[in-house]
């Protein structure tokens, strides 16, 4: 009996470690319509559905969730952390995302807010080893808790935040310039989506760049 147990303590394969715990948090403010809102939602499941980016999520054993954020009191998580542990899983999640329903409409540009709601998301995922906030939006803070605050509550938590800015096409970059003054942390990074028609792409150069570690 022992002999046979351990057996099969060696031949177990051990779990493999959550690398990284992505959470997207989606502008869903009163600048985004419902044309805008689709092209985020599909964007997502394209992005997802990469193969590139699903074989990283998968190798990484990658947690994803997916908050829609608003107002001051307009955060939801709508699609709750599921890990990544096979491609089924993936193809799963980017069925959600592109179905999921819009939680709020209309409303102000709270992104302290936002970050703040996303702070408290991660004690399922507290396994990870790099919390991730993946914040995407359209506009500049105009309502809540100050944005750098809610930076500052997330350098000392731990958690990392990147941005994807979405610009007016034909203008110059002041979203982009917003996010990365007063919401990514040090060490993160904001790209930037000329409109939602751009998004998609944008978002899954952006996964990439976050989940597969350079080779040598």
């Amino acid at each position: 009996m022992l002999r046979a147990l351990a057996l099969v303590c060696l031949t177990a394969t051990p779990a493999l470690a959550c690398e990284t715990a992505l959470l997207l948090s989606i502008d869903v403010s009163g600048s985004i319509d419902g044309g805008d809102y689709l092209l985020q939602t599909e964007g997502l499941a394209y992005a997802l559905s990469d193969p590139e980016v699903t074989e990283a999520l998968v190798r990484g054993q990658v947690a994803l969730a997916v908050v829609q954020w608003s107002g001051v009191d307009q955060q939801a998580l709508v699609l709750p952390w599921t890990r990544m542990l096979e491609p089924k899983a993936v193809a799963r999640f980017a069925d959600s995302a592109a179905t999921m329903p819009r939680a709020f409409k209309g409303s102000d540009t709270a992104v302290g807010n936002a970050i703040r709601f996303a702070l408290a998301q991660f004690a399922p995922v507290s396994d990870c080893e790099h919390p991730v906030i993946d914040i995407s939006g359209d506009g500049q803070e105009n309502a809540g808790f100050t944005d750098a605050r809610a930076r500052s509550e997330a350098v000392a938590a731990g958690v990392m935040i990147n941005a994807i800015a979405i610009e007016d096409v034909g203008q110059a970059f002041p979203i982009t310039s917003y996010y990365r003054g007063w919401v990514i942390t040090p060490g993160g990074f904001v790209v930037s989506a000329r409109g939602l028609a751009d998004y998609a792409e944008t978002l899954r150069m952006k996964l990439l760049r976050e989940l597969v570690k350079p080779s040598g």
